[in-house]
């Protein structure tokens, strides 16, 4: 591959997005199709450690089987396929206050009052106008300064419904939850994916996030008002290729 095409390489990449762009000119943000989460380019399964697997023997005039964790059957997802409505309620608040001041002075200083009668003759002779008793003479100082301030505030509140894509060895669920709205022209994307025990979902077949683990959750979209929003791909073309 030539120069001329790998200079041209992100510009064809970024008019792909273009080219989607302008077939959508006078439409609204075209939606993704409902399919199977397991099924898109992005899925893998998860992989996780495990305990051993514990061989449960069947007893003899009993209802209950080592290992349940309910004696009653319940409406909670439990199986690949089952829904759960997972609950995304975050509100962080951070202020950060930073001072620093550092101040060092230091003086030295180094004579010879006596050396063998020399200080007297030898040494003034040898550095005119030297007095033998202030040789050398020096001082320094420094000085630092710092100050930082930051202060945050988030705050999401959101609710959908996701599907459990897999049961691990553990008995854990993977859970992915996905939903697109489109309102006036703006298409907006939400996504939850995590891990998940069957003790923490509750009576009503809801889940918190803060329940979930290696949760993933994102929250965006796209339409007129992102593209306005956004800087133009050439730009940030430049921010990434230029070092200034």
């Amino acid at each position: 591959m030539n120069r001329a095409a790998l200079l041209l390489l992100p510009t064809l990449l970024a008019g792909c997005g273009s080219l989607t762009r302008l077939s959508e000119i006078g439409q609204p943000p075209a939606m993704t199709p409902v399919g199977d989460p397991t099924q898109e380019a992005g899925y893998r399964p998860l992989s996780l450690p495990m305990p051993a697997i514990q061989h449960q023997e069947p007893q003899a005039n009993a209802l209950w089987r080592n290992g349940s964790r309910a004696f009653f059957k319940d409406q909670r997802a439990a199986n690949v396929g089952d829904l759960l409505t997972v609950l995304v309620s975050v509100k962080d608040s951070a202020v950060l206050q930073n001072e620093t001041n550092a101040n060092r002075t230091s003086t030295q200083s180094f004579g010879l009052p006596s050396f063998f009668g020399l200080e007297t003759a030898a040494i003034p002779h040898m550095l005119a106008g030297a007095t033998a008793a202030t040789l050398l003479a020096g001082n320094g100082g420094t000085g630092n300064k710092g100050t930082g301030d930051m202060k945050r505030n988030e705050t999401i509140q959101l609710r959908l419904a996701g599907i459990v894509t897999q049961v691990l060895p553990n008995g854990n669920l993977v859970v992915a939850a996905r939903q697109e709205m489109r309102v006036n022209g703006e298409l907006r994307d939400l996504q939850v994916s995590g891990v998940i025990r069957p003790q923490d979902i509750s009576s009503d077949n809801t889940v918190l996030h803060d329940r979930m683990a290696e949760a993933r959750i994102a929250y965006g979209g796209r339409g007129q008002l992102m593209d306005v929003q956004s800087p133009r791909w050439g730009q940030q073309l430049m921010d990434i290729v230029l070092p200034f």
